[in-house]
């Protein structure tokens, strides 16, 4: 491990001076990368504050700072949102909007002068590494925590949820029409409700409800696009089959629609193995269990 964590600190301090991370002016503007990053970050739809800090992984204060110092170049407007005054929103101005686009030509123009040295060969080496990085180092950086299935993250997942599930299936989705979920059905002891945060955002959920001396069923599972291919929806799933068995579950199951192929997938590489209808959920085309074991 020691010699993992030394090859790690080595790969940041290289980047660091790569990317320009120590510099006041950055790409060679007059404000420093922390604020480049937030006016790329605030984008042209604007953003809550709140999700800004999330997403950067800042802290109140910081974020504040680096805010105001943007509304003190016209660059930037937090106002409260037009649909719920107590959400601060982020916005760029005209002249924020000007400098994004400008520093995104120049980041353009910093990445090609960092591949142009290099052949072909190279370059897809680079880039394959860097792709790789990405995904591992947000791998790294989801947790897994229980949640309140009637909290705001949970809100915030399951309309996400149910929006993908309406729009991918051929019949649409009605959450209130098949077989039930209902926060009080995944609390403890009658089940759990757990949230996936990448930067304290929430980015995917999955819930385990118990049936005494029964196998314990899997619902409303779901990973936002932002956090699929890490491996985020295996993680979950393995969280809720360890929770199902130490409820004293032999085993899990789910029924799921023939739209969502990924997830199949994911399933049947679990080990869940296709069975015959177990209930009478409208929206399901496929049912599935695995047998729940302990490790010797």
């Amino acid at each position: 491990m020691r010699k993992e964590v030394e090859e790690v600190r080595r790969f940041n301090r290289t980047v660091t001076q790569w990317a320009g991370a120590l510099d006041d002016r950055f790409l060679a503007r007059s404000r420093p990368i922390g604020e480049a990053r937030v006016l790329w970050e605030i984008g042209t739809e604007g953003c809550e504050v709140r999700s800004l800090r999330a997403r950067l992984g800042l802290d109140s204060g910081h974020a504040s700072r680096l805010l105001r110092a943007l509304e003190a170049d016209d660059l930037v407007r937090v106002e409260a949102s037009r649909s719920d005054r107590r959400v601060r929103v982020a916005r760029l101005t005209p002249a924020g909007l000007s400098e994004r686009s400008l520093l995104d030509e120049r980041s353009n123009d910093l990445a090609a002068s960092i591949l142009a040295p290099l052949d072909r060969g190279q370059r897809d080496e680079l880039v394959g590494a860097m792709r790789t990085v990405r995904r591992l180092v947000t791998a790294a950086a989801i947790e897994i925590r229980p949640a309140d299935p009637a909290g705001p993250d949970a809100t915030r997942c399951l309309r996400a949820y149910f929006a993908e599930l309406d729009r991918r299936s051929e019949s649409g989705f009605d959450p209130y029409a098949g077989i039930s979920a209902d926060p009080e059905e995944l609390v403890p002891p009658r089940g759990r409700f757990l949230i996936a945060h990448l930067h304290d955002e929430p980015v995917g959920c999955g819930a385990v409800k118990h049936h005494p001396n029964e196998p314990s069923e899997l619902k409303r599972m779901w990973v936002a696009e932002s956090a699929r291919g890490v491996g985020t929806g295996r993680r979950l799933l393995a969280e809720l089959e360890a929770i199902a068995l130490d409820s004293g579950a032999p085993a899990t199951r789910l029924e799921t629609n023939r739209s969502l192929v990924e997830a199949i997938a994911m399933y049947r590489s679990a080990g869940y193995v296709e069975v015959p209808a177990f209930n009478d959920e409208p929206f399901a085309h496929h049912w599935f269990e695995k047998p729940l074991k302990r490790q010797a």
